[in-house]
């Protein structure tokens, strides 16, 4: 809930092409609603600048620590809520399988992960923070998933 990395790419063909990406922060100071709150307006805000046909979202990983778990669950539902408000189809991906179609192996380590997307997009820099690097490494994996297989 800190952190809600985005990006956007455009997808033409086989071809992408970086347009934005951002993360969307929210401090411990403000409760759990207005930090909801903070992110469903920012990310109404991102929909309603760049207009996206689709998104790709990272489905919801449970590690040891299932409290943290459930505040992402609460951030991801403003997301889903809003995409669905707006009728933007979203395609979930494991985090797994975006590492996969980025990197090339299911275990890429996080920085990994941010250099690939950097080359893949040819970025000058590395896409900071992670989670806009992961946003962006989420509609690459989509968009790739999405393309047309050739025979």
């Amino acid at each position: 809930m800190a952190f809600t990395g985005w990006g956007v790419l455009e997808c033409s063909g086989s071809r992408l092409r970086y347009i934005a990406h951002g993360c969307i922060e929210t401090g411990p100071e403000k409760g759990r609603g207005e930090r909801l709150l903070y992110i469903q307006r920012s990310f109404l805000s991102i929909l309603k600048t760049h207009k996206p046909a689709a998104a790709a979202m990272e489905s919801l990983f449970f590690g040891k620590n299932i409290s943290s778990a459930m505040f992402v669950a609460e951030a991801r539902g403003v997301l889903l809520a809003a995409l669905s408000a707006h009728n933007i189809p979203v395609m979930e991906l494991a985090p797994n399988a975006i590492k996969k179609a980025v990197v090339g192996v299911a275990t890429a380590e996080k920085k990994q992960v941010q250099e690939m997307v950097r080359v893949i997009l040819g970025l000058k820099e590395t896409p900071r923070p992670d989670h806009s690097a992961d946003a962006l490494g989420a509609a690459i994996c989509a968009a790739h998933a999405r393309m047309p297989k050739e025979t």
